[in-house]
């Protein structure tokens, strides 16, 4: 199941586990951080009692994971969860964890130590800007924000040769292992829910959540809101700031979010309307993945 950050997904697939006798499997980049369930959004004690969860919450903050080591842990889980005689319900905002269980990791170049050494010690914005020169489409296929996401896709093309989405296009075809939805919501309505949780995050505690979490590994580092809330925490900006930059944050990623969903998947969409019970979208769900 894909869909944007603020769609709604945790209890949706809470929901779905407990009608099909299912157990949810995450697919978030950053809900697998333990001691950030706040910034990270990770579901509620309330979502967490429907069912069993798996891969949420499990690993240190200052450790670091990638789409290959997520599909190894992932099979191991849905495996197990079958011999249980259960239904595994992946869930998540991370395309490309989702696209390594559907699809298998595409082919890339092995990388070159001296590149590597080379592209690490340059600032962000200049590999960034030598990105953009090479392949011009290739910041937009990524998250800018993410440090070994960027040099990563700037030493794939010069090693290539070749534009990002050529070597991306290498993917396996789908192996037809899952049925999936795809969650929407309205513009307006997304926007808003998305400031709602926002708010709470900060009701939550977030900050002091932040706060204590000085040693983040630079997976941790990269979970949206996390600088903004260590710039708050410096004196740097106001909280009313931090507020906005997170919400706008959000907002761009939920729509890098369906961008992936819509392009790299063949699931139909669920549009969830304002004030739907989730058994009523589960049922809809169902309909559309028969």
């Amino acid at each position: 199941m894909a869909g944007p950050t603020g769609a709604g997904k945790s209890l949706f697939a809470a929901t779905l586990a407990c009608r099909i006798g299912g157990e949810v499997v995450g697919a978030d980049a950053f809900q697998i951080f333990s001691g950030l369930p706040i910034l990270t959004a990770q579901p509620t004690e309330a979502v967490l009692s429907l069912v069993p969860h798996h891969l949420i919450g499990f690993l240190d903050w200052r450790e670091n994971f990638d789409a290959a080591r997520y599909a190894r842990m992932c099979w191991q889980c849905i495996g197990e969860i079958q011999a249980r005689g259960n239904v595994p319900v992946v869930t998540g905002g991370t395309g490309l964890y989702l696209k390594a269980l559907t699809h298998g990791l595409a082919e890339m170049p092995r990388s070159d130590p001296g590149m590597r050494a080379r592209l690490g010690a340059m600032p962000l914005d200049e590999v960034l800007a030598m990105l953009a020169e090479k392949d011009p489409c290739a910041p937009g296929q990524i998250d800018t924000r993410n440090p070994v996401r960027v040099r990563r896709a700037l030493e794939i093309v010069l090693l290539t040769g070749r534009p990002l989405a050529a070597s991306r296009g290498q993917w396996q075809k789908d192996r037809g292992l899952f049925r999936g939805v795809v969650l929407t919501r309205g513009r307006e309505d997304l926007k808003n829910r998305i400031a709602t949780n926002v708010d709470a995050m900060f009701s939550s505690g977030v900050v002091e959540e932040v706060r204590a979490a000085a040693q983040a590994g630079p997976g941790a580092l990269r979970a949206i809101g996390f600088r903004e809330i260590k710039a708050l925490i410096g004196g740097e900006i106001s909280e009313q700031a931090c507020r906005e930059a997170i919400v706008a944050a959000t907002h761009r990623y939920a729509k890098r979010q369906l961008t992936w969903a819509h392009t790299q998947f063949n699931f139909p969409t669920l549009d969830l309307r304002a004030n739907v019970l989730p058994e009523e979208a589960v049922e809809s769900a169902l309909a559309l993945m028969d």
